[in-house]
């Protein structure tokens, strides 16, 4: 079979190592079975009712109307970690931009061109205005140990520094990863009170918007350095901006700048270059494209953010792959469904995420034109967003 994707942003040719030759990407493409988007706004896009998936190339998927997308039945994914190692080191990069001054000493050094020899007296007399702390036997507190906060808060140990994470959703994978010289915290209260460094590597929704807000930076230590490499609007400006007046934060440097931040002293904006890299392009890419893949054939969904993960094998029969509501007698309702077709069921996996629920079908057989019948059939039950039937 062969497969149409639309691609709203350029993206690494990497991605054809896992669409081979049946699937045709482009820009412009009639009726898409699925979409891959990196930064591109999706909100005011109409989908085309071909859509079966989309996926983000990296982490954060704001940019897509996922409850819409849910009502539709259409499965979005995106990339966790496949950046995480670009993120990290740019975080690393902005800590000691933090506290070094870094391109403040380098733009002084930049006026005193034309010295000639006395150059090299006048930087040593110069250089003390740009002295700064180092960061071994200082505190970084990292809210969020996903990937990227598991792989920052590692390296931090490594350059001698205390960390402290937080993370009350953490998986046993990135327990298992996370160094056992991170202390782990259950208050955020305390770690805003012990960390001369904070970082921040939580998605942006309606709880966490804001949340290094007033109350939060009136807790942290007098001088604490800010490091933003997730979502900007996970700290609140107006509070940042009097607390660095007070010098209650002595730097805030965050990969989402806006007109205020950029002419606020204390603040360093960086062009939004946390993932900015090659290697994390092409992972993100690769990522993307092999879960659109492996969704489009089999019906496997892995990392999906609005649809549970279903792990299946290749699929070697027909297989009907059924999106709904999490609500009673669904799945009943489509085993009877095929039951009155006289088909067998050699397999069936049903997982839930919230208030959507995924159940996947492996039938024996089917019969010779009665595809387009079930699915009407299976459509018609109450919930049902999307009905698929794939054959190998």
């Amino acid at each position: 079979m062969n497969y149409n994707i639309q691609k709203l942003n350029a993206i690494s040719s990497a991605i054809y190592s896992q669409l081979t030759d049946h699937y045709r990407v482009d820009t412009n493409v009639e009726n898409p079975d699925a979409i891959l988007v990196r930064s591109a706004s999706m909100h005011d896009m109409e989908i085309p009712a071909s859509v079966q998936c989309i996926a983000r190339a990296g982490a954060g998927t704001n940019n897509i109307p996922i409850d819409a997308c849910s009502e539709k039945g259409i499965c979005v994914f995106n990339t966790p970690g496949a950046n995480a190692n670009a993120v990290c080191e740019m975080v690393i990069a902005a800590m000691l931009l933090s506290c070094r001054n870094i391109i403040g000493g380098i733009e002084w050094e930049k006026t005193q061109k034309g010295l000639g020899d006395a150059l090299e007296k006048t930087v040593e007399k110069g250089k003390s205005q740009f002295v700064g702390p180092e960061l071994r036997g200082k505190t970084l507190g990292v809210i969020g140990l996903g990937a990227i906060g598991v792989l920052v808060s590692n390296a931090a140990v490594a350059l001698g520094m205390n960390v402290i994470g937080y993370d009350p959703m953490i998986s046993v994978d990135h327990a298992w990863k996370l160094s056992r010289s991170v202390r782990r915290e259950n208050s955020l209260d305390a770690l805003f009170s012990e960390s001369d460094f904070l970082t921040i590597h939580v998605p942006l929704n309606d709880k966490t918007k804001g949340m290094i807000g007033t109350r939060a930076l009136s807790l942290c230590k007098k001088g604490v350095r800010i490091m933003n490499f997730a979502r900007g609007g996970l700290v609140d400006e107006a509070a940042l901006i009097n607390a660095l007046g007070d010098e209650r934060v002595a730097c805030y440097v965050t990969d989402f700048g806006s007109d205020t931040l950029l002419s606020t002293e204390g603040v360093i904006c960086i062009p939004h270059l946390g993932a900015s890299t090659p290697e994390s392009e092409e992972n993100c890419a690769v990522m993307a494209a092999a879960q659109t893949r492996d969704y489009l054939e089999s019906g496997i969904i892995r990392n999906s953010v609005n649809l549970p993960n279903v792990d299946l094998a290749p699929i070697s029969k027909p297989r009907l792959v059924c999106i709904h509501s999490n609500i009673p007698n669904v799945l009943s309702s489509i085993t009877s469904a095929v039951s009155a077709f006289g088909l067998n069921i050699s397999d069936l996996v049903n997982r839930s995420r919230g208030n959507m629920a995924v159940s996947v079908l492996d039938l024996d057989t089917l019969p010779d034109n009665a595809g387009d019948s079930i699915i009407e059939k299976i459509s018609s039950i109450e919930g049902m967003k999307r009905v698929r039937l794939l054959t190998a």
